[in-house]
């Protein structure tokens, strides 16, 4: 059994968000489409004997106690009875607040790093469970397959799509994603739609007018990146899109985009780097 372990936290898009539904206790119910990006932070974790979870550096303005690895890591300890503890370090490379998932991807390469680093042997469903009470995207983060998402993002269908190049911008703001799902002008009954909708082209982000109503600089980076292909919201945003068939497309509308915004070039994947790294570590 390694000492430590350092794997990937990959970033995931919302390939379409929509709002059909509100439950009793105010979590709104969505579909949602997840593919995965070739680009994440990292996680090392070290394990140590006296039962410590220590963050190397806690994240500016994220109090140690509340980041969402440290938490991961205390909800595996507790259900798996682990006396283990782990210093976790953080290389943080995704945008927060941008809708790419770093917070939650964090969490789950916790999860699923600490589960193998410490024996604690628990299933995926039992992991998606624990990952479920940090937040709603961590579950398919754990999964680790693009996927169509119901309910509040947990219930996982599987799905293969096109793995396109995409043109990432991260306007140099941070979303409030409360903010947005508890804005009044929010559509909440919207009507649900199937799988084959969705490939037949209904890809709406519900999300979009309430982001861009209350984070004009999103308006803004959608118009530039329009420029060059169809531009969506990932998420609640704040992080921009467009897909590309090829790499060479891609990097043209790279080129093109001014050098005032930060602008990524990544591939879609189906499945998520960090599978397939543990899968490595077993081979």
């Amino acid at each position: 059994m390694p000492s430590s372990l350092r794997l990937p936290a990959p970033a995931k898009l919302n390939l379409m968000l929509r709002i059909v539904g509100r439950r009793p206790d105010g979590y709104h119910l969505l579909q949602t489409v997840f593919q995965f990006l070739d680009c994440c932070d990292w996680i090392t974790l070290a394990a140590r004997p006296d039962g410590e979870i220590r963050l190397a550096s806690p994240l500016p303005g994220v109090p140690e106690a509340m980041d969402l690895t440290v938490r991961a890591a205390r909800a595996l300890q507790a259900a798996a009875g682990v006396r283990q503890g782990v210093t976790i370090t953080i290389e943080k490379r995704l945008p927060m607040g941008g809708g790419l998932g770093g917070g939650s991807s964090d969490a789950a390469t916790t999860l699923l790093g600490l589960n193998r680093l410490w024996g604690a042997d628990l299933a995926i469903a039992e992991l998606k469970a624990l990952g479920l009470a940090l937040g709603a995207d961590v579950p398919v983060f754990i999964e680790g397959a693009a996927a169509w998402a119901e309910g509040v993002g947990e219930r996982l269908t599987p799905i293969e799509l096109p793995e396109p190049w995409y043109v990432v911008i991260a306007p140099p703001c941070h979303v409030n994603t409360g903010v947005v799902f508890n804005a009044p002008d929010l559509t909440r009954d919207n009507p649900s739609i199937t799988i084959a909708d969705f490939f037949a082209g209904q890809q709406e982000n519900h999300c979009l007018s309430v982001v861009l109503a209350n984070y004009p600089v999103v308006a803004q980076a959608m118009d530039a990146l329009s420029r060059y292909g169809r531009a969506r919201l990932t998420g609640t945003g704040a992080c921009v899109f467009a897909d590309f068939p090829g790499e060479a497309e891609a990097q043209a509308c790279l080129r093109g985009v001014s050098p005032e915004w930060s602008a990524l070039l990544a591939r879609g994947l189906n499945r998520s780097p960090l599978q397939l790294a543990l899968e490595r570590l077993t081979t």
